[in-house]
Order: C-alpha cells, then sequence, then structure tokens
C-alpha cells in the first residue's frame, strides 16, 4: 500500500473530525552550503490538509517511507528525482 493511501485511510481532522484530505509531497532543499548550492531537494515532507476545514498536518517522508541509503541519494541527485 502507498505512503498516500495509508495516511487517508487513517486520516481524522483534528480540528473538525471530518475524514478526508488531500495530499502532496514536497521536496525542499537543506539547510547546508551544499544543498543550497546544489538545489539538492533531499528532504521530502507530506501535506495532508483537511478537505473541509484547511487545517494541515505535515509528515517526514523519510519516516514514513524508510531511509534511504546513500546511493540512492547520490543517483536522485543525478537524474533529479
Amino acid at each position: 500500500m502507498k505512503v498516500e493511501d495509508r495516511i487517508l485511510s487513517h486520516f481524522k481532522c483534528q480540528k473538525c473530525g471530518v475524514q478526508t484530505a488531500r495530499i502532496k509531497k514536497l521536496a525542499i532543499t537543506g539547510a547546508s552550503f551544499f544543498d543550497r548550492w546544489t538545489d539538492w531537494q533531499r528532504n521530502t515532507y507530506y501535506f495532508v490538509s483537511c478537505t473541509n476545514c484547511g487545517y494541515m498536518e505535515v509528515y517526514d517522508a523519510e519516516v514514513l517511507e524508510g531511509k534511504k541509503d546513500k546511493l540512492t541519494e547520490v543517483l536522485d541527485l543525478i537524474f533529479e528525482r
């Protein structure tokens, strides 16, 4: 089961109780000089927002998907995945 499907199947808004949400996965550049210089967007997060009230929760993709190894990070950098 995909991470997005797992999140949606367990989602319940903390503010209004609605059980429907939208998910966006974002990659963000790190704070180090190397990350900014190379525009290496290796920090990924799931932004989950309630479709009723807009309340948002943020989840670390690395935790939910399992940590990437260094080879995968380098391949992501080379092939811009």
